[in-house]
């Protein structure tokens, strides 16, 4: 039978293990991979192509801007020159890596609101996801960039793509990683009644992609987090067919004036 001294004992090793666990896994998450640079990409608008006209802002986070690979390769850049096959684009982002959704509400919607887009993807949700933003909190500041992006163009198409799958990013370990998923989970959860209540176009690279980073290591960049080229390459034709999604439909906002 056990007595209070040896209860006492038994519960300071079981938080000593616990504690010494946690610091492995935060040794590990810090040190697993090289890091990578956010490259730097031209912030003044972009004209590409011919035809009628279209202004194409992309917000978001370091996924945005292509961390992992060149920005010539990231799915910013392959959307505006898809764009472009049948539009005269003026293409401009606004996307700073480590940007969460709030970060998106604050800094970047005043400079994107300015350009009055035909169209805006947000690529955001990644750092929500691993710094456990709330539910609540992702649905207000993103109802209030719908609001700030519609005020600046009525006819606004916005797409998002929520989260990725950040438990494909091999930089977590067990258990940290299993907890990533069930964060993507929540994360975009909390996209999808504010997608659906605004009409808004999702372009689902969790839903469409993951099971291909959980399978292939070798999508990621050196920092074991982003993605590189070829990950990238899995979100492109995501992201394309939810922009002709949204270009295809009337409009989005049925508040707008007819």
């Amino acid at each position: 039978m056990f007595t209070k001294h040896r209860l006492l004992i038994l519960l300071a090793i079981i938080i000593l293990a616990f504690v010494l666990f946690a610091v492995i896994e935060l040794l590990i998450i810090k040190y697993n991979g090289t890091a990578v640079p956010a490259p730097n990409i031209p912030r003044a608008p972009q004209s590409l192509g011919s035809g009628p006209k279209l202004t194409y802002v992309v917000m978001g986070d370091s996924t945005s801007i292509g961390q992992g690979t060149s920005y010539s390769d990231s799915y910013a850049e392959a959307s505006a020159h898809y764009l472009a096959r049948n539009h005269a684009v003026n293409f401009v982002n606004v996307g700073v890596s480590g940007a969460r959704i709030k970060d998106v509400l604050d800094n970047q919607l005043p400079k994107a609101a300015a350009y009055k887009p035909n169209v805006v993807l947000i690529g955001v949700g990644a750092n929500d996801a691993t710094h456990f933003t709330s539910g609540s909190s992702i649905q207000s500041s993103l109802q209030k960039i719908i609001t700030g992006l519609r005020q600046a163009n009525c006819n606004v198409r916005i797409i998002v793509t929520g989260s990725p799958a950040v438990d494909g990013a091999r930089r977590f370990p067990w258990p940290i990683r299993q907890l990533m998923g069930l964060r993507t989970r929540q994360v975009n959860n909390a996209f999808a009644p504010i997608i659906t209540k605004d009409n808004l176009t999702l372009a689902p690279i969790a839903l469409k992609t993951r099971a291909a980073f959980i399978a292939d290591p070798t999508l990621l960049a050196a920092d074991k987090f982003h993605p590189n080229a070829r990950g990238y390459a899995l979100w492109i034709p995501v992201v394309n067919n939810a922009l002709n999604t949204a270009l295809s439909s009337p409009t989005q906002n049925n508040t707008c004036p007819k």
